[in-house]
């Protein structure tokens, strides 16, 4: 079992890279490579999660078509006869973990909806009191507590170092007001409909991100959509408010991190086989559990 931490199209350009994804471009369209590259702490670890890119790329093109009457998004295809039509020559590697999408200009917020005070959030909401970024917090709630509906909480979009969450007012400011608020009525019904479909699946979805570009036919929904590394689901059946939850994440990754004695600062260690293995099947059994069948992996 192999990981793909780098990809290679012979006769394309070399693509832009980030901390897990090669985006290629053709011209009209672009490819993304989902790899097998995992970080956290905003660090690339030295190794990867096998297989995992097939799996986070073959989920959110689950969610792409399941909400796609929501918002335009940017998923043309995640077929492999498609992909390997727009390269000069096969590439059997990309298998279940490319995806040919439209060319957009990313918008640089960050659209998280979330249904529960947990993560930056809770932190603020100790570190505050309940005023935070506009929203008014009633007091003594617990890590993990249910908010009483779910709230738009973006963040702006750092290039390096970690994002910032800020407030509604100042997405007005960056974007305008008719913008704004497109995307935070967008990023608001894709995370209830999503919530819905999860806990039919005995699944709680805590908080979610999404990125949207400026394409030639408007503002779409892009990146990746609903995935473990861009979600916090919990099991609905062990859910417990009043401390941090189990999630179907990279949670092992962290915890291992915390206590191997690394400084946090890049390049990030190598992952024992173990950890790997854990969070390898906490990815499967997230997509199995919401997609309803097992990923396609070569």
């Amino acid at each position: 079992m192999h990981e793909l931490l780098h990809s290679n199209v012979p006769g394309l350009p070399a693509p832009r890279t980030g901390k897990v994804r090669d985006v290629y471009d053709l011209g009209n369209e672009v490819l993304i490579v989902a790899t097998d590259r995992i970080s956290a702490f905003d660090a690339v670890m030295a190794n990867g999660i096998p297989q995992k890119g097939c799996i986070l790329n073959q989920m959110s093109a689950f969610w792409f078509d399941k909400l796609k009457d929501i918002c335009p998004n940017h998923m043309l295809s995640i077929a492999s006869h498609d992909i390997q039509n727009h390269l000069p020559e096969p590439v059997y590697a990309l298998k279940g973990r490319t995806m040919l999408a439209k060319k957009a200009k990313t918008i640089p917020v960050e659209c998280v909806a979330r249904g529960y005070l947990c993560g930056s959030l809770y932190k603020e909401y100790v570190a505050m009191g309940g005023h935070i970024h506009g929203f008014e917090f009633e007091e003594g709630l617990l890590d993990s507590s249910r908010l009483p509906e779910p709230i738009f909480s973006p963040a702006t979009k750092a290039e390096e170092g970690h994002d910032e969450n800020i407030s509604f007012d100042h997405v007005i400011d960056l974007l305008g007001w008719e913008v704004a608020t497109l995307l935070r009525d967008w990023t608001l019904e894709l995370y209830s409909t999503a919530a819905a479909h999860a806990a039919n699946k005995g699944i709680i979805l805590a908080d979610t991100k999404f990125e949207f570009g400026e394409s030639e036919d408007g503002i779409i929904l892009i990146d990746e959509v609903l995935t473990p590394d861009s979600s916090r689901y919990w099991d609905a059946a062990t859910y417990s408010p009043g401390h941090s939850q189990p999630s179907y994440d990279k949670q092992f990754v962290r915890d291992y991190l915390e206590t191997s004695g690394w400084d946090k600062n890049p390049p990030g260690p190598t992952l024992p086989g173990e950890v790997v293995q854990k969070t390898r099947e906490k990815y499967i059994d997230a997509f199995r559990k919401i997609v309803g069948h097992e990923p396609d992996l070569g």
